[in-house]
């Protein structure tokens, strides 16, 4: 890929992204009263998303003696995530630290088994 093609890529991206940004403000921007429907939408999926992700990523747990192991690190960084959230109410802080302590665990837990 010449580096012309690369830059030009770039370029659509930059534009479809601002774009897909930008939209909401053009649409629902001002004054104007939010429709019901997309009032319920705003209240319910950001709950719904969350619990989609959380089984996304727990979807291969398996409990056999094979699995275990990384079933409980997973369980216990969903465990980190939680507890940070209900603590801070951070977002940052609290997939931040899930994902440093299940990288931790990962790495750290099986050599101790060794």
């Amino acid at each position: 890929m010449t580096a012309g093609r690369a830059f030009l890529i770039i370029i659509v991206a930059a534009i479809c992204t601002f774009a897909t940004r930008a939209f909401p403000f053009v649409v629902f921007g001002g004054k104007k009263e939010l429709s019901p429907a997309v009032r319920f939408l705003g209240s319910c999926l950001p709950s719904a998303i969350i619990a989609t992700l959380v089984i996304y990523c727990l979807r291969g747990i398996t409990f056999t003696p094979s699995g275990l192991l990384n079933a409980g690190i997973q369980l216990l960084s969903v465990g980190i995530v939680t507890v940070l959230h209900l603590w801070k109410h951070n977002i940052l802080l609290s997939i931040g630290g899930g994902t440093v302590c299940y990288m931790v665990l990962l790495r750290v837990v099986p050599n101790w088994m060794h």
